[in-house]
């Protein structure tokens, strides 16, 4: 009787397993207080230097405006094309363009942006596939972290507006953290603007049936965000924010 042979796992899903398990091990190992100070320090003086190259090269990029989705969309694909448009017309009203610096909708952004003549940013992320900055982003506005948390602090602290495209966990992720930060009023309002009805409204019906209905949030918090399908509409969202405020962005 013949067995059927087993497939054997390719030696980058072996090497994957071995790490996870070390930091598993890791993590449960005791250690003294000399490696723990020296993990501390060096930690501590990585994610200052970051903050600082951050701040730094952002200092004086004028009103931007941070565009966020999928690494994994192709350029035939509608919300590519979609997100460049919106980045053209962003420039075109006297906005740069920051994005996350990969591929996909940031390599979108950083195209239409970079079309439109206008700054074109790209806050790059060390990943274990080793994501690399998209051609389109200005080479002096390129800036590559080791930390997601101090990346996002760039995003906040540079960008007067979001624009949220369909995405994976990352963009859920950054969505929700601006959403928070308003919320909790850590940060001042700023304009988050969701493109994509139909891909949003799953998220959109869970967010009023579930997390309203329960009490986990207010009704009034709705107002934080608006939910889009035309590039128009995005810019639009935007510019009628601060001429309502009156406001000068990021001065």
């Amino acid at each position: 009787m013949k067995t059927k042979n087993k497939k054997k796992p390719d030696s980058a899903a072996l090497q994957q397993v071995i790490e996870d398990e070390h930091r598993i091990r890791k993590a449960f190992k005791e250690k003294d207080w000399a490696e723990i100070k020296g993990e501390n320090a060096w930690m501590i003086f990585k994610v200052m230097s970051e903050f600082v190259d951050g701040m730094e090269k952002l200092a004086k990029i004028g009103p931007c405006v941070t565009i966020f989705g999928s690494a994994r969309t192709k350029p035939g694909d509608p919300y590519y094309k979609t997100a460049e448009e919106i980045a053209y017309q962003l420039v075109l009203h006297g906005y740069g363009v920051i994005t996350g610096g990969g591929p996909g909708i940031m390599e979108a952004g950083n195209k239409g942006a970079h079309r439109a003549g206008g700054k074109s940013v790209g806050l790059n992320i060390f990943l274990p596939f080793e994501q690399k900055g998209n051609p389109y982003i200005d080479p002096d506005k390129l800036i590559t972290f080791d930390y997601f948390f101090v990346r996002k602090v760039m995003f906040v602290k540079y960008s007067q507006g979001f624009i949220v495209m369909p995405g994976g966990f990352g963009t859920l992720d950054e969505l929700t953290e601006a959403l928070t930060l308003i919320q909790t009023k850590k940060i001042g309002r700023f304009p988050i603007v969701m493109v994509g009805k139909k891909f949003w409204q799953g998220w959109l019906k869970w967010v009023k049936e579930v997390l309203i209905e329960e009490g986990m949030i207010s009704p009034e918090d709705l107002d934080l965000f608006c939910v889009v399908d035309k590039p128009e509409e995005a810019v639009e969202v935007i510019d009628d924010f601060y001429s309502k405020y009156l406001l000068a962005p990021n001065f």
